[in-house]
């Protein structure tokens, strides 16, 4: 049963996740930072853009993604220039299209994490001569652990759970872009329906203990602060 062939998805999926996950708090973070502290007039319209992935069908988005990867596209064309060859249906697409898809997943639990932080605590720091970055550093982020923790936990398990994007923008090459869903959709097809239970099991175990222990940590905190 462990084959290389029946591993692949399974490291495909973890690299991706893992990968999508920070690169999410590395973007995200800034993000929800501004959206928590701005009173910009675009800043409904920004916070719309990064929550259209949680009403938007996951083929829409894959659709014109694609479209944007191809050699043709704005991004496509412009990657081919960088020397990275084609994107569409390769593993930085999927990256790509992940950390877009998982957006709003990690920058809203952040930035209500960094909303309810007093930003008299902040202005003290700055009186005592603590740059922004370090007020962020020593204040912000201790103050943010469960924001934090929500955010990783649901970025990395919502990619884990990625279908339609995925399948649009990196198709089904096994080792390379065939991601744990793409594959028992493509077991059951093929209707080899034991491998297809082995892989869904496996996933419906992971989900549950990754949402239970999130309850978990997060009552926790809850009962320490």
């Amino acid at each position: 049963m462990l084959t290389e062939e029946f591993i692949a998805p399974i490291w495909v999926t973890l690299k991706l996740a893992s990968i999508t996950t920070l690169l999410l708090l590395l973007i995200g973070t800034p993000i929800a930072w501004w959206l928590a502290n701005t009173h910009n007039r675009f800043k409904n319209f920004i916070e719309a853009i990064i929550a259209l992935p949680l009403v938007l069908p996951p083929t829409v988005l894959g659709f014109y993604l694609l479209i944007a990867f191809s050699p043709d596209g704005l991004i496509g064309s412009f990657w081919m220039t960088l020397g990275g060859g084609h994107l569409a249906f390769s593993f930085s697409a999927l990256v790509i299209a992940s950390v877009l898809y998982s957006m709003p997943f990690v920058v809203q639990p952040l930035q209500a994490s960094f909303e309810n932080i007093d930003p008299a605590l902040r202005h003290a720091a700055a009186t005592l001569g603590a740059s922004p970055l370090d007020s962020f550093l020593s204040i912000v982020v201790p103050l943010s652990y469960r924001g934090f923790f929500i955010a990783m936990t649901l970025g990395f398990a919502h990619t884990i759970g990625e279908f339609g994007v995925v399948l649009m923008i990196g198709g089904n090459i096994p080792g390379i872009t065939q991601v744990l869903s793409i594959s028992i959709y493509d077991h059951v097809e093929s209707m080899e329906y034991a491998i297809a239970h082995v892989y869904s099991i496996g996933l419906l175990i992971f989900s549950f203990f990754v949402l239970f222990f999130a309850y978990r940590f997060n009552r926790k905190l809850s009962v320490r602060l």
